[in-house]
């Protein structure tokens, strides 16, 4: 840890007295307040959001870029996506001690490059993590976004502390990450967390990928509104957890029966996760959070009646933060465990 501490990183705290067995007395160890911030992207097929983010979670200098509607050169993405980085990290007078980023795709974690990026298809194969570390002369982390969340989810939100818990996301597509006995489950290059395209309904709707009955045909915020439209509700094309909520409440007609059945929806996926896995604790992300505490008893009371109970296990269902903030601060906390030489 020395290293860390002459770098500024750490500093050294209180003196922890050794117990009564004997040892050599323990000191605290916490992030300084003089540390480098870090740059954290937040990459999505249509837009780029970047900020900075010190080292105990605070967020500033933020900055946002839409990618072209015809977008169909990846150095033409590039340079969006440099020029978004490059205002953030030049808004304040210190260099950053890296850059991380969130991707909403498939990444290869192992060479740092786009497997897919769904809508963006110029993104596919390109090399993001080298080319950053190339212009910016920095150490460059990159991982899809629902693993970023679960890193943010570690380091600053709700499984701090703890040794296995799940994040999944929803909205646009589903995706999930795992952290199992105290580490980060990746897959073989980052492989694993393709939750959407777990078969729910044998030869149910034919889903983005090609196959049929995956849970994202039944449970994105697309199932949503293509069921609104069919069922006639107001303005479907915007749709998602907070308006049908509210749609519900004033008694429109259809909007409850909707609101069911989307809660249903998403909780058959998460009783899948559960019981394949058992995680025990589940945050969600995404649009789900939009729907707040009444959005979660609806998922929750289905989840758990399509879930195993053992005695003694206590199976947990918490909303996250936004996804934009808890994105950007996981894509910070993946610089910060290599950082620190933490093992996800």
């Amino acid at each position: 840890m020395q290293p860390l501490i002459d770098q500024r990183i750490l500093v050294e705290g209180e003196v922890i007295p050794p117990k009564q067995a004997g040892g050599k007395p323990a000191t605290k160890l916490w992030f300084s307040k003089d540390a480098k911030p870090i740059c954290a992207v937040l990459l999505m097929h249509n837009c780029v959001r970047t900020c900075l983010v010190s080292l105990d979670g605070e967020i500033y200098a933020q900055n946002n870029a839409d990618f072209p509607k015809d977008l169909s050169l990846a150095d033409e993405a590039f340079r969006v996506l440099s020029g978004c980085i490059e205002r953030t990290v030049t808004s304040v007078d210190l260099p950053v001690l890296g850059i991380g980023v969130a991707v909403g795709g498939m990444i290869n974690t192992e060479t740092g490059s786009i497997v897919g990026l769904s809508l963006a298809p110029c993104l596919d194969g390109f090399p993001i993590g080298a080319e950053l570390s190339k212009k910016f002369g920095v150490p460059v982390c990159v991982d899809q976004d629902a693993r970023a969340l679960l890193v943010g989810d570690r380091w600053f939100g709700k499984g701090r502390g703890r040794k296995n818990f799940a994040v999944v996301y929803t909205g646009e597509v589903l995706g999930v990450a795992l952290y199992l006995d105290g580490h980060l489950y990746r897959g073989p290059a980052g492989a694993g967390g393709e939750i959407g395209h777990t078969i729910v309904q044998v030869n149910g709707s034919v889903c983005k990928c090609g196959r049929r009955g995956c849970w994202e045909t039944i449970a994105t915020l697309r199932w949503l509104r293509d069921e609104a439209r069919v069922r006639g509700l107001p303005q479907p094309a915007s749709l998602d957890s907070r308006r049908l909520l509210f749609l519900a409440n004033q008694g429109v007609k259809g909007a409850e029966d909707l609101l069911q059945a989307y809660a249903f929806n998403i909780s058959i996926g998460l009783a899948n996760l559960q019981q394949l896995m058992a995680p025990n604790h589940i945050i969600l992300h995404g649009d789900v959070v939009h729907g707040g505490g009444q959005m979660l008893e609806l998922i929750d009371a289905n989840f758990r009646k399509l879930i195993l109970t053992r005695p003694g296990d206590e199976v947990t269902l918490a909303l996250g933060e936004i996804e934009d903030v808890a994105a950007l601060r996981g894509a910070a906390g993946l610089v910060l465990s290599e950082l620190l030489n933490s093992a996800l």
